[in-house]
């Protein structure tokens, strides 16, 4: 079945990819604003954009009127952020923090959420997450009722039991890592793996001869 997403509405285009483009890494962002009011709200557009320089890209969708919703604005006014990502223990927070709440609401305190100072930006990270990144603007776009916001990763936190700090080998299941899936309110564990070797051509170009010499 083929889609015209140029005649399909904007919620059913929203349905058809969010459905199909999962399980999605959660961005669970920790900003302040320009008065100190702390927010805390995750986001499942969210992905790592490259290594040189270490980008994170965030989609923040506006409210329905085209209006900033507190993440977005306090990024853009401050250009500081947090990326925690979510583990299993900590979803019924995270999914606390969905909560439509006024400006002034302040998520980490109702989700009784522990927070650690970051490094070099003012947001606090938050003390139970796997990994926290500090993160500053790159740059934003706005694209219709989305703005996409580039991250530039300036500190990395990760716990002490999940990372070889000589080898930089991360035990990447033991963080319990919870992805977005379809619907609402689905989420899924990220621990069903297989694995492929990745090939290389000169491996392909033997198979590929010596099948030919049968």
């Amino acid at each position: 079945m083929e889609f015209d997403f140029s005649k399909v509405e904007t919620p059913d285009r929203y349905k058809l990819m969010s459905a199909a483009i999962t399980p999605r890494p959660i961005a669970w962002l920790t900003t302040l604003s320009s008065d100190g009011v702390r927010n805390a709200a995750p986001y499942s557009f969210f992905n790592m954009m490259g290594s040189a320089p270490p980008l994170v890209a965030i989609g923040l969708m506006r409210r329905p009127d085209g209006t900033y919703k507190d993440s977005a604005r306090n990024v853009l006014d401050t250009k500081e952020f947090v990326v925690n990502l979510v583990s299993e223990g900590d979803a019924p927070a995270m999914n606390l923090t969905c909560i439509d709440a006024p400006p002034e609401f302040d998520e980490i305190d109702a989700a009784d959420l522990a927070t650690l100072p970051s490094s070099v930006i003012a947001p606090p990270r938050i003390a139970s997450a796997p990994v926290s990144m500090e993160c500053r603007l790159y740059e934003s776009i706005d694209a219709g009722l989305t703005t996409i916001v580039l991250g530039e990763v300036l500190r990395f936190h990760i716990g002490d039991d999940l990372v070889d700090p000589e080898r930089l080998h991360v035990d990447t299941l033991a963080m319990k890592l919870v992805g977005r899936m379809h619907g609402a309110g689905q989420y899924t564990r990220c621990n069903d793996l297989f694995q492929l070797a990745r090939p290389t051509y000169a491996d392909w170009v033997k198979r590929k001869e010596a099948h030919n010499d049968r």
